[in-house]
């Protein structure tokens, strides 16, 4: 029987992520693989008293991990895709991308039923200056406070009655199995994703056919093709997960995707939006254009201060 093993961090998201995915292949290939979980603590679980823009955003989550599947510790790795640094240390590869989650957030209160609802100056706690810049825009009087921790951390102080409310992906909760007493899914239109909220990422050596092949089943491409124009956005703003950058795309046919990208400033007075729609084999081309667009008409720009100010690291 063969064995392999996945690289994960301790949360319980990270960990109901990994065993997913374990479930899946020992599923597929039954009697045939064996899966164990190599879990691994990063910087990003060990530094949790300074926002995430300010200490390094991305990479924070996934550094310790990648050096395993690089060292043979581990055969791959699984990943929440809005985690994953837009450049791959060399020899590494996202070779699998599976079918997406729900890519919304989820407003989460004990006393309130809607953002909307919320009275004038609440406190809303949220870990994303996305989320933030987006809150800012809808409900200008809006006090909103950083939150880190674990999905079961925020909860706890939302429960507690540190915050009015909280925003979370949408995608977390569901495949934890939690809520609110209140809630309300924030989603497109009115409020856009982070780049590859609700996909996961499985990444592993370049090399690794072995590993390819295994979870061949396991790839979803109308997924692949909607996050790899959100990432070509992104990576043309050079931005991380930790700025006030948004990028949802969705299939409009079976070849034809559609992309909104969006770059606000931190108060959510200074708002580029745009939509383009592509075809399916230049996903990652469609992204780069649509970052030079909003670039040229302010983008560039609002990205510098917020960089300037120290609010977010450059990726």
């Amino acid at each position: 029987m063969k064995n392999i093993v996945i690289a994960t961090r301790g949360s319980k998201l990270a960990l109901w992520q990994a065993n997913h995915i374990k479930d899946c292949i020992e599923r597929q290939h039954s009697g045939a693989v064996s899966v164990d979980l190599l879990v691994l603590k990063t910087k990003g679980d060990i530094i949790l008293d300074v926002p995430l823009a300010k200490v390094g955003g991305k990479g924070l989550f996934v550094k310790e991990i990648e050096e395993a599947l690089l060292d043979g510790r581990a055969d791959l790795a699984v990943h929440s895709m809005k985690d994953v640094p837009m450049e791959l240390p060399e020899g590494l590869v996202l070779g699998t991308i599976p079918q997406r989650e729900d890519a919304s957030d989820t407003f989460l209160s004990v006393h309130h039923d809607s953002l909307d609802a919320l009275p004038q100056g609440a406190t809303v706690g949220t870990s994303s200056l996305r989320r933030q810049s987006q809150l800012l825009t809808l409900r200008p009087d809006l006090n909103v406070v950083s939150l880190r921790g674990n999905v079961d951390t925020r909860l706890r102080k939302l429960m507690e009655n540190q915050f009015d409310a909280i925003i979370m992906a949408t995608s977390g909760l569901k495949r934890l199995g939690l809520t609110a007493p209140r809630h309300e899914i924030l989603g497109p239109p009115r409020f856009l994703p982070a780049v590859g909220q609700g996909a996961l990422g499985i990444e592993y050596h370049a090399e690794r056919e072995d590993v390819r092949s295994l979870l061949a089943f396991l790839e979803h491409t109308p997924t692949r093709i909607c996050v790899e124009a959100e990432r070509g956005f992104l990576f043309g703003l050079q931005g991380g997960c930790q700025v006030p950058i948004a990028g949802h795309a969705v299939m409009t046919g079976e070849e034809t995707f559609s992309l909104t990208g969006f770059v606000a400033d931190l108060e959510g007075r200074r708002i580029i939006r745009h939509t383009v729609s592509g075809a399916a084999q230049e996903a990652r081309a469609v992204g780069l254009r649509l970052a030079e667009t909003v670039k040229a008409e302010g983008a560039g720009a609002i990205l510098e201060e917020v960089y300037a100010a120290g609010n977010a690291v450059r990726q």
